[in-house]
């Protein structure tokens, strides 16, 4: 797969991947902002924000406009707001990919924050706040991000809550676009049957003549503020949703790639040990797994599963039993052969559609400013030995560094204490 990165002349970076061989171009537009950039009094709007993009432009004044202009070529787009970046996207037949960076472009630089369907957005978002909240497996990850982080921007919940978002104003929307939405904090990443060429002319034709703008600044994160490590919701529901998490590494931490590997022994694929234990061995749970996500100075390391609601205290301390084993002996030469194989293919199999390699290229330029190159990342992948495993094992698996949540039936609050205070 061939790059080439290009920055304009008021920075905005661009950079594309010609894949010749398939029928589409992908487009991901990535703005270096999301929930963890904004105040509490804020919290929410870079998602509003991504869903006021879509209500109508200048040019295509209402959401179905801006739809059908893609839907119409054959195309799909969708959008989505994360901790740290916010990222718009379009897929459509190679042949219309100058449509597809058109239409972004109107909706990033032309939207009307039309006031009446401002109002009507800030009910759409506060149902779907609701939504995730009664939804338990839903609402069992927020907690346990709750538990980790507690009362800190890395905390709190990426869409906001019921009340903030019922009083921020369209003028704190357009003050905070102004703000984040420039140049220099943006990467269009374009992928597919397209000429670099072409590519970067239409960048400089929709966005060129816009002031690079500053970039802003985020939050560190700090110790838990105001949050128990365990969090159990009690419903009136039959299954239990469990998770286990700690705080990991960071995007560019040395152990990033022990951690990877970590997280593929345990708990991806049917050949993981957590599967095996937890729903092949002992029959806990019908979903299981890890899961690792990584930021600019944290990460995030957790273990979930969907169990019967009196089987919680037995599937934690499952869970915890493996990682005691980790934390005792090294993964073996023979076992970790085949979790190499299974996360290079799982690799190499993610970049097969040319929106997974753009999506692939933007985040990493907008968040790390370069782009490893796909054989080194397959050779950090099978370089990783069982004593980087262990390693990274002993930095997160720590006493106390444990946090808890659940939705379920039954209140375990104080076993699941005992459990994973007992590593």
């Amino acid at each position: 797969m061939r790059t080439q990165v290009f920055r304009l002349p008021n920075s905005l970076r661009v950079i594309t991947a010609e894949l010749p061989g398939t029928q589409a171009a992908s487009i991901a537009i990535y703005v270096g902002t999301g929930s963890r950039y904004e105040h509490r009094r804020l919290n929410g709007v870079s998602h509003y924000i991504e869903h006021m993009l879509f209500k109508g432009t200048r040019r295509r004044p209402d959401a179905m406009l801006i739809s059908e202009a893609i839907e119409g070529a054959g195309g799909r787009m969708n959008a989505f707001t994360g901790k740290e970046t916010t990222c718009y996207v379009a897929k459509v037949p190679f042949e219309k990919s100058a449509l597809a960076m058109e239409v972004l472009a109107d909706m990033l630089n032309e939207s009307l924050f039309d006031p009446d369907e401002f109002e009507r957005e800030r009910k759409v978002i506060q149902e779907e706040i609701k939504r995730s909240q009664d939804s338990p497996a839903a609402w069992a990850g927020e907690l346990l991000v709750q538990s980790v982080y507690g009362d800190q921007p890395m905390g709190w919940d990426i869409a906001g809550t019921v009340e903030i978002v019922g009083q921020v104003t369209r003028e704190d929307l357009l003050d905070y676009m102004a703000a984040w939405y420039v140049p220099n904090n943006m990467v269009v990443a374009v992928a597919g049957n397209i000429r670099s060429d072409e590519v970067v002319a239409l960048c400089e034709q929709y966005f060129g003549d816009r002031p690079a703008g500053e970039l802003g600044t985020y939050t560190p994160v700090g110790p838990r503020v105001g949050a128990d490590p365990v969090i159990v919701e009690t419903r009136s529901i039959t299954q239990a949703n469990l998770g286990i998490a700690a705080r990991s590494v960071s995007r560019q931490d040395p152990d990033r790639w022990g951690l990877s590997m970590l997280s593929s022994v345990l708990g991806r694929g049917m050949s993981s040990r957590l599967f095996k234990e937890v729903r092949e061995r002992r029959g806990l749970a019908y979903s299981v797994g890890c899961g690792a996500a990584r930021y600019y100075d944290t990460g995030l390391f957790s273990a979930h599963a969907g169990v019967a609601g009196e089987k919680v205290v037995e599937t934690a301390q499952v869970i915890m039993d493996e990682f005691r084993k980790l934390l005792a002996e090294p993964v073996t030469e023979e076992e970790l052969a085949k979790v190499r194989e299974y996360s290079v293919g799982d690799f190499r199999l993610g970049l097969e559609d040319s929106m997974a390699v753009a999506r692939w290229l933007g985040e990493h330029l907008m968040t790390l400013h370069e782009v490893p190159e796909v054989e080194e990342v397959v050779q950090r992948l099978r370089g990783v030995t069982p004593q980087e495993i262990q390693q990274v094992a002993q930095r997160i698996f720590v006493p106390g560094g444990f946090s808890v949540a659940v939705t379920g039936p039954h209140d375990h609050t104080e076993e699941l204490r005992q459990v994973i205070h007992a590593i």
